[in-house]
């Protein structure tokens, strides 16, 4: 997981050529009331950042005051959405069992007489319609899960698989909160510097002028600034919200921060870890049963393993 996060698939920049009036127009159609309300009451009560830390002559903040053409995409929710532990044990093993079950099929159907074969697949024939009725039962069970573990996602109305109970999400948000708090626990900020103010004013503002939205009300806003080259800012499900000073540095005003962190946010409003976590568990286990199906049907290894890279290709 580590590692997934250390490759910067949660990069926030692209850098394309693009106007900083584009950005600001992109913000202000593409952020919903998060980002477009906290933009202009920022922009209001924060006209400039000249900030000052340990004593020092206030100083404008690194690339603030300079003019840098770049357009901003945030963490799709794929990419914040939390990996509890276990599921690291525990899905490799899922595979390698479909592996072995399925190659053991193959191989059993191998070892069979010529006559023990005709006789299993006439009794498929004579029993075709048990056969497809226990496989429908099957389908229908699936689908009955899914539209029994349906739930409205909240602000938006939309409906999305929901498999975690929000006590069990809570516990795997706190395991992953505690390891980011591990990794980090030498770069974070204190609160008294000037960095860690900027991230506490425009999350305040973001909090404030939200307040009418329930999930933003409900949540304790706690913010981490991480001393770290990283363009990166994150925000997990129990409201605590993680800022690389490499995205400070990055972006070119207070407009552009309050955009990004309006956006994630929202991911932690709107529960998109659990959605997608949820969404992965289910998806995982079905393939598990064409992946079974894979070594078994197939009459070498080397086209099975063909055909387990294609099914992954295609899940993905």
């Amino acid at each position: 997981y580590r590692n997934i996060i250390s490759k910067g698939l949660r990069c926030l920049l692209d850098v394309p050529h693009t106007s900083g009036q584009e950005v600001d127009r992109n913000a202000h159609h593409g952020s919903g009331r998060l980002c477009s309300q906290s933009s202009q009451l920022l922009g209001e009560k924060i006209p400039s950042l000249q900030i000052s830390s340990g004593g020092q002559p206030p100083l404008d903040f690194p690339a603030w005051n300079i003019q840098i053409n770049r357009s901003f995409h945030t963490s799709p929710s794929l990419q914040a959405a939390p990996v509890p532990l276990f599921w690291i044990i525990v899905k490799p093993a899922q595979k390698l069992f479909a592996i072995i079950l399925g190659r053991s099929i193959r191989n059993w159907w191998k070892a069979l007489p010529p006559n023990k074969r005709e006789l299993f697949k006439e009794s498929a024939r004579k029993n075709k319609w048990k056969i497809l009725l226990g496989v429908s039962s099957l389908g229908v069970v699936f689908v009955m899960f899914y539209f029994t573990h349906l739930e409205e996602t909240p602000i938006t109305g939309r409906a999305r698989l929901l498999m975690f109970g929000k006590e069990h999400f809570r516990e795997l948000s706190q395991m992953e909160y505690d390891m980011w708090m591990d990794q980090f626990k030498n770069q974070m900020l204190p609160e008294t510097d000037a960095r860690y103010q900027v991230v506490e004013r425009v999350v305040g503002h973001l909090s404030e002028s939200n307040k009418d939205v329930p999930q933003v009300a409900a949540l304790k806003w706690v913010i981490h600034v991480v001393d770290e080259p990283g363009v990166n800012a994150f925000v997990l499900p129990n409201g605590q919200v993680f800022v690389f000073t490499g995205l400070l540095d990055a972006v070119s005003d207070i407009h552009q921060l309050s955009f990004i962190l309006g956006h994630e946010i929202a991911h932690a409003v709107l529960e998109h870890a659990a959605e997608k976590a949820s969404l992965v568990h289910f998806l995982d286990f079905l393939s598990l049963i064409f992946l079974t199906m894979i070594w078994a049907i197939c009459p070498r290894d080397s086209l099975a393993v063909v055909g387990q890279w294609i099914q992954s290709k295609l899940q993905e």
